[in-house]
C-alpha cells in the first residue's frame, strides 16, 4: 500500500465492484426498474428472483465476514446514523417515482449510458447535481430541517442483530435463515432456476456487494487514512464523480468514484460482447423534460433515504439494516405509482 494511497486503493476496489455490477446489467440484465416492470406488467418474476438470490449471497457473505471479525457494521452509514423511518419512506417514494419518470435508476442510467443511450447521460448528470444539492447545496437546508441526520450509538440497527438479542444469540444464524429464505424463493421459479445466466450474475452481484464492504473495511484497518466502510451506491457517488471530474487536482478519489467508473467500464464491455451498443436519444422534448424531472427527484430522494435502489436495496439490505426493507418497499411503491401515472395519468394512480 506504500506506492498508492489508501483512497486510491478504495477507488480500485470500487472499480472492481462496480465493474461486476456493470457486467451483470449489460449481460445478465440485472435492473431495478426492469424487474419491477416485468413483475407488474409482464407477470415475470425472474429479475426479482435475481434480486433475491443476490441478497441471499450478500447477506450470507456479510454476516459470515462479521462473525470472523472481517467487517465492522458499526462503521457503515446504515448503522452509524440514527434511522429515520419517515426519511426512509419519503426518500424511497421520491426515488421510486423519479425512477419511473426517468426510465432508470442511477445505476441503470450509468449502464445504459455506457451502451450509447444519451438520455441516460442526461439522467445521470441531473441526478448527480440534485444529489449534491441535497447534501450541501440549496435543497440541503430543507432536507436537513425536515430529515436531520444524527449519529447513533446504541444497539446495532440491524434486523438480524435485533432477532439475535431476542434469543440471546448472535446475528449470524438469523441472517443465514433470512438468506436461505431469499434463496428458496428465488429458486422456486422454474424459469429462473433453469437460467444459468440469471443465477450466475445474481451470485456475482451478491459477492460484489460483500467485496465492497470487506475491501473498504480492510483498507481502513490496515491503512493510514480515514476510509469509510461502504459498498455500491449510486446517488451521492454520482455527484462525487462529477465534482472530481471538474476539480480533479484538488479532489480525492474514493470508493464511490471508482464504483461509478466501474459500472461504465463493465457495462461498455458487456454491451460490446452482446452486440447491443447503439446510439439513442429522447423521442421528443416531453420525454426529455420528464427524464430531467425524474432524475432530479431521484437524486434528492436518494440522499434523504441514505441510499438508492442499489445503496439501500442491495448494500443496506446485505447488512440487514432497519432502513433497507423500508426504503426498498417505498421505492417499489413509488415506481408502481409512477409507472401507472405514465400509462394511465393521474386519474387512475
Amino acid at each position: 500500500m506504500e506506492f498508492m494511497g489508501d483512497n486510491h486503493w478504495a477507488a480500485l476496489a470500487g472499480l472492481f465492484a462496480g465493474g461486476a455490477l456493470g457486467l451483470s446489467s449489460s449481460i445478465g440484465r440485472f435492473c431495478t426498474l426492469g424487474a419491477i416492470e416485468d413483475a407488474l406488467y409482464g407477470d415475470d418474476y425472474s429479475r426479482l428472483r435475481m434480486w433475491a438470490l443476490a441478497l441471499a449471497v450478500g447477506i450470507a457473505s456479510m454476516f459470515t465476514l462479521e462473525a470472523f471479525g472481517a467487517v465492522d457494521f458499526s462503521h457503515t452509514i446504515y448503522y452509524s446514523l440514527k434511522w429515520n423511518p419517515i426519511a426512509s419512506i419519503v426518500g424511497g417514494l421520491m426515488f421510486g417515482w423519479g425512477m419511473a419518470l426517468a426510465g432508470n435508476c442511477g445505476f441503470g442510467a450509468l449502464s445504459r449510458m455506457a451502451g450509447g443511450d444519451l438520455r441516460s447521460f442526461v439522467v445521470a448528470v441531473i441526478m448527480a447535481i440534485s444529489a449534491y444539492m441535497a447534501i450541501g447545496g440549496p435543497t440541503a437546508v430543507v432536507r436537513d430541517w425536515l430529515f436531520p441526520q444524527e449519529l447513533y450509538e446504541g444497539n446495532p440497527q440491524g434486523i438480524a442483530h435485533m432477532v439475535g438479542r431476542w434469543f440471546d444469540a448472535g446475528p449470524l444464524v438469523p441472517a443465514l435463515i433470512f438468506a436461505a429464505t431469499c434463496a428458496v424463493w428465488a429458486f422456486s421459479g422454474k424459469k429462473f432456476r433453469t437460467s444459468r445466466t440469471h443465477i450466475i450474475w445474481s451470485v456475482v452481484v451478491g459477492f460484489a456487494v460483500a467485496f465492497g464492504f470487506w475491501a473498504t473495511n480492510w483498507i481502513g484497518v490496515n491503512g493510514f487514512d480515514e476510509i469509510t466502510v461502504e459498498s455500491v451506491s449510486y446517488s451521492a457517488p454520482l455527484g462525487e464523480t462529477l465534482v472530481y471530474l471538474m476539480t480533479w487536482s484538488g479532489a480525492t478519489m474514493n470508493f464511490g468514484i471508482g464504483s461509478v467508473t466501474g459500472v461504465l467500464v463493465g457495462s461498455f464491455i458487456g454491451t460490446r460482447i452482446k452486440g447491443r451498443f447503439r446510439w439513442e436519444a429522447c423521442d421528443d422534448p416531453r420525454e426529455l423534460g420528464r427524464s430531467v424531472f425524474g432524475a432530479f427527484i431521484m437524486g434528492t430522494g436518494g440522499v434523504i433515504a441514505l441510499g438508492c435502489s442499489i445503496g439501500q436495496g442491495l448494500s443496506g439490505f446485505s447488512v440487514l439494516a432497519y432502513s433497507a426493507p423500508v426504503v426498498l418497499g417505498s421505492i417499489f411503491i413509488g415506481a408502481n405509482l409512477g409507472l401507472r401515472y405514465l400509462i394511465h395519468g393521474f386519474h387512475k394512480v
